[in-house]
């Protein structure tokens, strides 16, 4: 089954990587929608079949934080998960942000491996 993907990141260069390392980690990509702020996101939620998100923290209009409050609110967006992609690492901003709902974090850089590990845990075997 092929995943439909939201990647979020206010940098296009950055999206375009977390794209390509999906493609390269083998997992079946549908669809891949892209936004560059948390409120873009939530639009393309609202207006598309989302099995899973990449976002970023820090990002201006919406950041990731607020955009995870906003899904956490909703009762149908808030069963999509979401993978946290950042270089801010800290335990207490990880265990922060799993509590209003972020299913994994990847540090950035990231390898193909380690993106197709998060992916298989989230989604299960079956789907990746």
């Amino acid at each position: 089954m092929a995943l439909n993907v939201l990647v979020v990141d206010d940098s296009e260069t950055v999206r375009s990587i977390i794209i390509k390392t999906l493609e390269l980690a083998g997992i079946p990509i549908g669809d891949v929608h892209q936004a560059a702020n948390g409120r873009e996101a939530l639009a393309v939620m609202r207006d598309h079949w989302v099995d899973l998100v990449f976002s970023d923290i820090n990002m201006p209009v919406m950041s990731g934080l607020e955009m995870l409050a906003q899904m956490h609110e909703d009762d149908t967006l808030k069963t999509i998960p979401v993978v946290v992609v950042s270089t801010e690492g800290s335990t207490t901003r990880i265990e922060s942000l799993k509590k209003q709902g972020m299913r994994a974090y990847i540090r950035k850089p990231f390898t193909p491996e380690q993106v197709r590990s998060v992916v298989k845990e989230i989604m299960g075997d079956a789907d990746v």
